[in-house]
């Protein structure tokens, strides 16, 4: 995006660019071929077409300050809960929820991601959510095969959010990132419980709770609100049988609210009490996954570092040698698709083993799929739900992330071998703020260990 990277403090904001494909017109007609998935005497040429499309990789690290990943910084990030783009207009009704379960899903990752050849993608995000259950996660791997007029029932759903540069929410001018930054307008109240989804549900005894689902409002009521409703409820008692309060601003009677509070809570906590709200904390905790700052680096830079690492001459293996070890292997996985697409793909991630995400948003690009099963036709890549039009690769999740999120390796944990995001290639504008794209699942459950 043109405009915002003009200031320094933008340069964390210039991960995730989208490929300009007006630059060369020329050259863009020559290398650019039509989407054929499931014609398999074009997979070669599609992987030497996909190695030559600039791919951005995304990292982790932990934020530097809590400041870092707040909404009007526009950040990348995995984990902890959504930064919304849009503040106010959010996804609804069962959209929130997995469509297997009816669980309310859990936030995985978004992605910042402007267009600078549109007005009205000055700023664009994607938020995946998905359900934390493989037993739904497996059943929507079969889901996702099913072609209009069947409707597919989806555990793990994308969003797509973008903003003109004058917009209700946010300056126009880029942030500083000193501090300073504020948003330009409030966002609507969020779940108590999960902090994810609009809180469109309202605690019926203190008024103060907000739920996005019947769910979190049992959990929330079960491990440490029922006391904490009953505190919220003797404040209103003391504010209303006080006539001088009848004069007080709206913030003075919040200051003065939370003050009873604190009193009342240190008054009637004992030990139980302690306990109990020390296990809602930790209940609470288990229901998000961990918070990263997604950190976003070009694959060239890889390339870059191997060809001069393999170039030294105190190093074991020559670069010759990988490759000539690599040939034989490969040779030996002819006749079995799935072996030869997994050392394929181990050997180019290979190259940056840690990152989570690879973005490339093209009209030419494609996944580096781990498999050469579970793939799918381009029929299978449903059209634009709002414009009709086509919809085009932007980037996949890797199963590297499930590492910085603690999932274990037990036999029901959640696991994947690609999660794939396809938008809409025009990223059109409708009236909905966020707008549901398609996700492409590819599960690991078929592949062997590569001997």
């Amino acid at each position: 995006m043109e405009n915002i990277a003009k200031g320094d403090s933008l340069q964390k904001l210039k991960g995730l660019k989208i490929t300009s494909l007006d630059d060369d017109d020329e050259e863009q007609e020559q290398d650019t071929i039509p989407d054929e998935y499931d014609d398999d005497d074009d997979d070669d040429d599609e992987e030497e077409e996909e190695e030559q499309e600039p791919v951005t990789l995304g990292f982790l690290e932990k934020p530097k300050n809590s400041r870092s990943l707040l909404r009007h910084l526009f950040p990348s990030k995995t984990g902890g809960t959504p930064a919304w783009l849009d503040p106010v207009n959010l996804p609804s009704g069962r959209s929130c929820l997995c469509d297997i379960c009816g669980e309310p899903l859990q936030f995985l990752l978004q992605v910042y991601a402007p267009i600078s050849e549109k007005d009205s993608t000055f700023h664009r995000t994607l938020f995946v959510f998905m359900c934390p259950s493989m037993r739904c996660l497996l059943r929507d791997q079969h889901e996702q095969w099913k072609r209009p007029p069947e409707s597919p029932s989806r555990s793990v759903k994308v969003f797509r959010c973008q903003l003109p540069r004058s917009n209700p929410f946010y300056s126009s001018e880029p942030p500083k990132s000193d501090g300073t930054d504020k948003p330009s307008g409030p966002g609507v109240a969020l779940c108590n419980w999960c902090g994810t989804w609009k809180g469109d549900k309202v605690c019926s005894s203190c008024r103060r709770a907000h739920y996005c689902s019947q769910k979190h409002q049992v959990m929330h009521w079960r491990t440490g609100h029922k006391i904490e409703c009953q505190q919220l409820c003797l404040s209103d008692q003391s504010f209303d049988t006080n006539p001088s309060n009848g004069g007080t601003s709206a913030t003075e009677r919040q200051k003065g609210y939370l003050s009873v509070v604190v009193a009342k809570m240190s008054s009637y906590m004992n030990q139980t009490l302690t306990y109990k709200l020390l296990a809602y904390a930790l209940v609470a905790s288990k229901s998000i996954w961990p918070e990263y700052e997604m950190i976003n680096e070009d694959e060239s830079e890889y390339d870059t570092e191997m060809s001069e690492d393999n170039g030294d001459t105190n190093t074991l293996i020559s670069k010759t040698g990988t490759d000539d070890t690599m040939k034989s292997l490969l040779s030996n996985f002819e006749g079995d698709d799935d072996r030869k697409s997994w050392a394929s793909f181990q050997e180019r991630i290979g190259k940056a083993p840690e990152q989570i995400l690879r973005y490339c948003r093209s009209t030419s690009a494609k996944p580096l799929w781990p498999m050469s099963s579970g793939r799918p036709s381009k029929a299978d890549i449903p059209k634009c739900s709002y414009c009709g039009g086509p919809r085009c690769f932007e980037f996949q999740i890797l199963p590297q992330l499930l590492y910085y999120f603690d999932v274990k390796n037990d036999v029901d944990s959640l696991d994947w071998a690609s999660i794939v995001v396809y938008t809409c290639e025009d990223s059109c504008e409708a009236s909905v703020s966020y707008k549901e794209e398609f996700v492409w699942v590819q599960q690991s459950s078929t592949i062997v260990n590569v001997p």
